[in-house]
């Protein structure tokens, strides 16, 4: 019986920012549980192409789409690319933000546009979008990737940590307004995972702040620990979970 319910064949999903990371280790789980996946990525089509690659050894079909979250039309434009790859997307995975590390008090206004409208507005517009379809099919799944920081945001991250927290916030409204509806919505937020972006330099802390940003659990994550999460969240097996957001964080957040 689980594992009907967590057969995705047929389903297609798109995943933002698949080309490497998280986004990628999703990708590859919900194809490894027979979902069709659009591989999303902003400037190396190399990286996509692998991914694509990968998804297709697996047995399913892959495609590839570029698309620049921070800009004015990428919600609208990333929609007509999708339909015109794969017809309809059952299942879709808001992976790719931006990450402006900076103090707080040195942060521009441009840098505050970039982050909010590539994290959150573009991600608001997605769902508008997507969501439409799903409920006219009776059957969808959303989840947005979010971060341990909205529970515990990083002192040179206030604007990351903000749009995190105000996506976390949409989810709930969201989901409720879609329930009933055969549409699921979900957040899952990761702790301090190894990829490209926690290689990137930040400003230091005093110390009394960097024993409150530890992991009990000692170590740093892979891409592939969120991957079962995302499954059951993009899945039937999911069905009875809305509006929550589930920490994937090695108990960072507690």
């Amino acid at each position: 019986m689980i594992k009907k319910a967590l057969d995705l064949s047929g389903k297609n999903a798109l995943v933002t920012g698949s080309s490497q990371g998280i986004g990628a280790a999703i990708a590859l789980g919900l194809a490894e549980f027979g979902a069709n996946v659009l591989i999303h990525y902003h400037a190396k089509s190399d990286k996509a192409e692998a991914v694509a690659d990968q998804v297709r050894a697996l047995g399913v079909n892959a495609a590839i789409i570029d698309g620049d979250l921070a800009a004015s039309n990428a919600a609208a434009e990333m929609h007509r690319k999708a339909i015109d790859a794969f017809g309809t997307i059952d299942i879709l995975v808001l992976n790719a933000s931006i990450q402006r590390p900076k103090l707080w008090q040195e942060t521009t206004s441009e840098e505050f546009d970039e982050q909010v409208t590539a994290n959150w507005k573009s991600t608001l517009q997605l769902i508008q979008l997507f969501s439409t379809e799903m409920v006219a099919r009776g059957w969808g799944r959303i989840l947005t990737i979010g971060s341990v920081q909205e529970e515990k945001p990083h002192p040179t991250m206030v604007v990351y940590a903000g749009t995190k927290a105000a996506v976390a916030n949409t989810v709930k409204n969201l989901a409720l307004q879609l329930a009933g509806k055969g549409v699921t919505v979900n957040n899952l937020s990761p702790g301090v995972i190894d990829t490209a972006r926690t290689d990137e330099p930040t400003r230091p802390v005093d110390e009394a702040i960097s024993q409150r940003m530890t992991i009990p659990l000692d170590d740093e994550g892979d891409p592939v620990d969120c991957a079962p999460m995302a499954l059951l969240l993009c899945s039937e097996a999911g069905r009875y979970i809305t509006g929550h957001s589930i920490f994937v964080d090695g108990g960072m957040s507690l």
